[in-house]
């Protein structure tokens, strides 16, 4: 069940949502739901993708495991032109 909420919002960005929402035949209430869902989306990958880079770092201080520059730009090289390759395997 739909939740209400209140947003408040200056007289510019108002007036501009209403624009826009007339632009693309939507209604003003579209649009914000629209934002906040396509926000909400983004966001939630943003934070996923910063604890996979803190995990990872973590893994790498407690391992020392890894790849070289070269071999992740030889791997990356290969898959580039179309020859799909497993990963370079991780090493101290």
């Amino acid at each position: 069940m739909p939740t209400p909420v209140a947003v408040k919002l200056d007289a510019d960005v108002h007036s501009r949502m209403k624009a826009l929402a007339e632009a693309r035949d939507r209604s003003p209430h579209w649009m914000m739901r629209e934002a906040i869902y396509q926000y909400i989306e983004r966001e939630e990958k943003r934070e996923a993708f910063r604890r996979d880079g803190i995990r990872s770092w973590e893994a790498y201080q407690e391992t020392g495991l890894h790849v070289t520059h070269a071999e992740a730009d030889a791997w990356l090289a290969q898959l580039a032109a179309g020859d799909d390759q497993e990963p370079p395997e991780c090493h101290n």
